[in-house]
């Protein structure tokens, strides 16, 4: 599910303390912001926008970052507002919320896992690659690994 290579040459300190931190970002944004899944979105956005003329290891990591907060927010946009329709709404409680909120919970679940394996990872100036996101990213940036 997570692939480790390295980059065809060797990112500096500080590349790897960006590319880190693009991972990190979404979740000290949690942290913040738990319920409103837009939160997440934007703090990664805001990191992408602000690495746009960085490194190619650093813009890389910084895309996977983004997309992968992207499929996260609308998967979490549908759950929280299903929440808020049976809160505050003609909504009923039924077994496909129910397994809808279980599978979310395992995806961001994932996710979390995933984000912080990938920011240990490239603070050591690893390439990773996540299963869907990666192949994702390679489309926008051509990752340049050996």
């Amino acid at each position: 599910m997570i692939e480790t290579s390295t980059f065809s040459y060797v990112p500096s300190e500080h590349e790897t303390e960006a590319a880190s931190n693009s991972y990190l970002m979404s979740l000290v944004a949690a942290m913040v912001g738990l319920p409103l899944p837009i939160v997440n979105l934007l703090a990664t956005v805001g990191f992408y926008l602000g690495n746009l003329k960085s490194t190619p290891f650093v813009r890389w990591h910084c895309t996977q970052a983004l997309l992968s907060q992207l499929g996260l927010f609308f998967a979490n946009s549908f759950g929280f507002w299903w929440t808020v329709s049976i809160l505050f709404g003609d909504e009923s409680l039924s077994n496909a919320y129910f397994g809808y909120m279980f599978t979310l919970l395992v995806f961001n679940l994932w996710e979390l896992v995933t984000t912080l394996v990938a920011a240990i990872q490239v603070r050591k100036g690893k390439h990773v690659k996540w299963w869907f996101f990666g192949a994702l990213t390679d489309l926008f940036i051509p990752s340049g690994h050996a």
